[in-house]
């Protein structure tokens, strides 16, 4: 019986000794536990593990944000995560092989989690959904994985990508069927929308920010559906009546015309930064011509004074040549015409 005992013991410190700086859960990474720090932090804003779940993501920002429902009945915000890559740009994704990253609106169901992902730990995004399979795109295996490397997907730390797949493991624990996927190229804000009201996506991504909205006024992610090229939210088989109250409607007006001013007051502000940046372009690209022209005007003076300087010593050093005898090398030349002195008398002979 002791010996049996001491056996167990020296097992057990065996393991200890092996996986001492693991967490213990290397085969079974699906059910690392939620962390103490992350329930707290759920009971502290009304919510629990089980409760349902939204996952929000903005490309450009390269972030991800896990809201949580409330026993008030709307979702808050639990935890930003920074994003490590994500592939291709702004803008959806359109067939497979492409390296782009989706946008839209995903259904995230238990069978798209994968917890024993090459990439540590994996959620598909369900690309291609209805939406994207009504304008002919197409892909597969697109997920927010682990590891830190993205060819196609959204990757984050395997710390950060733990704590997200238990959040969402949790929510399905909770009784619940599924869980939104927002994804979004950018924040919805006026000035984003300013920068990019040329680029050919605007359709796409304002209809984006409508499911955006109804987020934000109702509390809670909405119903989405296809009409024709669109996404359709909070309404009855597709192109049918919507089913918002009167009241999220109401506020759903009221915000969108906010954002319509604040998006008329952008681009303004836009195209008055752009004027002043091509002024300023303007007269620096002038003022470096003017500079240049100096420059030159300078080095086309400076030649003519070593010219003139070169010259003036030229002739100063012919005149003391000549003055002290250099001459030019020849002897003298007697003058038949010069008075000839007369004799010298006698007594000076």
């Amino acid at each position: 019986m002791i010996r049996a005992a001491i056996r167990s013991v020296a097992a057990i410190a065996l393991l200890v000794a092996v996986f001492g700086c693991t967490t213990g859960f290397e085969g079974d990474r699906g059910n690392i536990p939620l962390s103490q720090a992350a329930t707290t932090k759920l009971a502290r804003m009304g919510s629990s593990p089980g409760a349902p779940m939204l996952m929000r993501i903005y490309k450009r920002e390269s972030q991800l944000e896990v809201w949580k429902k409330t026993t008030a009945g709307s979702y808050k915000l639990f935890d930003i995560y920074e994003i490590c890559a994500w592939s291709g740009e702004l803008g959806p994704k359109i067939s497979e092989g492409d390296r782009q990253t989706p946008e839209g609106f995903y259904t995230i169901t238990l069978g798209l989690l994968n917890p024993r992902s090459q990439y540590h730990l994996a959620i598909n995004l369900g690309f291609p959904n209805q939406f994207d399979r009504s304008l002919g795109r197409d892909g597969s295996n697109i997920m927010v994985h682990g590891d830190c490397s993205s060819r196609g997907c959204y990757a984050m730390t395997n710390e950060q990508i733990e704590e997200i797949y238990a959040l969402a493991r949790e929510t399905f624990a909770g009784g619940n069927r599924s869980f939104q996927a927002q994804v979004f190229p950018f924040r919805m804000t006026a000035e984003n929308f300013a920068e990019f009201e040329d680029d050919p996506n605007l359709s796409f991504w304002n209809n984006l920010k409508l499911g955006y909205d109804i987020t934000e006024v109702t509390g809670e992610p909405p119903g989405w559906d296809v009409c024709g090229p669109k996404y359709a939210f909070n309404t009855e088989s597709g192109c049918g009546p919507s089913t918002m109250s009167d009241g999220s409607r109401l506020r759903l007006a009221s915000l969108q015309q906010a954002d319509a001013s604040a998006l008329t007051a952008a681009i303004a502000v836009r195209a008055e930064a752009e004027r002043l940046a091509a002024e300023a372009e303007a007269l620096r690209i002038a003022d470096a011509a003017a500079a240049e022209q100096r420059r030159l005007e300078l080095e086309a003076a400076a030649a003519e004074r070593r010219e003139a300087v070169t010259s003036f010593t030229g002739q100063i050093g012919a005149f003391f040549s000549g003055f002290l005898g250099g001459g030019s090398g020849s002897p003298p030349v007697d003058d038949p015409t010069a008075p000839v002195p007369p004799p010298r008398p006698a007594r000076y002979s």
